[in-house]
């Protein structure tokens, strides 16, 4: 077995590629649905939420938020009705798990959210899709119409007395929407825009109810977690970040695509092991985790374990699982005025941090790649990524300024030699 497989564990994808994802047959016969009928008549919903809360599973959305935790607060809001949204709108450059999991495996995500709602009580879901996933929502249409007709959906699921359906909806291309707050507000028919918090989803979301919110790779561990219990889980990955990871290679390396690791793997591992390494010769220069949102780590840290604390010592996260591998042959500059191009695009400009911010921070990066900026202009970037964090309304605005901050952490001779005083002070 070579490395690129004996690196690699699947849960989430477990299916994936191994059974035909519009037949609900072959998901029963590999197990499916089985973890459901265990929970609705073999377990209390607040045994449920504990066996979660229990397995330490944190939200693979980017946050990282304990997920039977949120569960836990919603069963306990007071409200009625009470709403399941599983948030399959993925924006994110150079991210497509959630796809490939809802074209792969679609019956997993609808078994994971209906377990999720008798956990906390909901009567109805949402599935909120990226609207250039044209395959995916067909996939996942179909897959809901087939639970329906097996009784895995509707009323009475599984004789338990227990009901819920799901209901899809397609969005328009919003970056923001993958942001819970935004997506609740394109579902209701409104721009999306993010709210103020608090409130929480969990205490008033979708048209001032009760909300849970979970990323569809979330979702699929749901049925496993149920399965094969809390403790099975807490095997794989490390003590505060249990679990595997799916993340996407993109960039140069030479195995790219989707690949499924025990929490805790290195970057190493998945760079030169699972990715087989930087082609064409170059040397390993960069990567970017958690996509455009993330931070960008030179060579020195390709030891860090890729979990949600590691990664935060060193001022990046996870976040949706994208991995940008960088070589030697780029401009670091030049990558990051990419990145801040995106997101002068897709900010809302709700709020005037990230409205102008955005802006003014792809202006400054411009300048510096023109080598028409000077070292006060260094000190500007930085104060205003600065700013940018701690006011901006949600989480686009607040993580905007990473790259650049990573980078002028890790590689700010490149910053300099760009630098009109620099280049001056070199020509004389």
């Amino acid at each position: 077995m070579n490395s690129y497989l004996r690196s690699q564990k699947r849960v989430v994808l477990r299916n994936c590629g191994q059974i035909d994802p519009n037949s609900i047959e072959e998901y029963i016969s590999s197990g499916g649905y089985r973890a459901l009928k265990r929970a609705l008549l073999e377990m209390e919903p607040a045994a449920v939420v504990q066996t979660v809360k229990d397995s330490g599973l944190r939200g693979r959305g980017g946050a990282g938020f304990p997920t039977g935790l949120k569960w836990e607060f919603a069963a306990k809001a007071e409200g009625d009705p009470k709403f399941v949204i599983c948030n399959a709108d993925e924006g994110e450059p150079g991210t497509f798990k959630d796809r490939l999991i809802l074209e792969g495996d679609p019956h997993c995500v609808i078994e994971g959210m209906v377990i999720a709602a008798y956990a906390v009580g909901a009567s109805k879901g949402y599935l909120y899709i990226r609207g250039e996933y044209g395959q995916s929502y067909e996939t996942i249409t179909n897959a809901l119409k087939q639970a329906r007709s097996a009784g895995f959906l509707g009323n009475d699921i599984a004789g338990s007395g227990f009901g819920f359906d799901i209901v899809v909806r397609s969005g328009a291309g919003a970056y923001v929407c993958g942001e819970e707050t935004a997506l609740m507000e394109s579902i209701e028919g409104k721009r999306g825009e993010s709210r103020v918090k608090p409130p929480y989803p969990t205490d008033k979301g979708l048209w001032g109810y009760p909300t849970v919110i979970n990323n569809v790779e979330t979702l699929a561990n749901i049925p496993p977690i149920i399965e094969n219990g809390a403790d099975w889980f807490r095997q794989i990955g490390t003590p505060t970040s249990p679990g595997t990871k799916v993340f996407t290679l993109t960039g140069d390396v030479m195995n790219r695509g989707l690949v499924e690791v025990p929490m805790g793997t290195t970057l190493r591992t998945l760079v030169f092991d699972v990715g087989g390494g930087i082609p064409r010769g170059r040397k390993f220069k960069m990567a970017q985790t958690g996509g455009s949102s993330g931070g960008c780590l030179p060579a020195s840290l390709l030891d860090i374990p890729l979990d949600f604390d590691s990664l935060r010592e060193v001022d990046s996260s996870l976040g949706s699982g994208a991995l940008l591998i960088v070589d030697d042959s780029h401009c670091i500059v030049d990558v990051v005025k990419s990145f801040m191009h995106f997101f002068e695009h897709e900010s809302c400009g709700k709020c005037t941090p990230c409205r102008e911010g955005t802006y003014r921070l792809a202006r400054l990066v411009e300048k510096i790649e023109d080598e028409e900026a000077t070292l006060a202009d260094l000190d500007v970037l930085s104060r205003l990524c600065r700013v940018m964090e701690r006011s901006c309304l949600c989480g686009l605005g607040q993580a905007a300024p990473k790259p650049v901050l990573t980078t002028l952490k890790y590689f700010k001779e490149e910053y300099l030699v760009h630098l009109r005083d620099q280049a001056a002070s070199k020509g004389a």
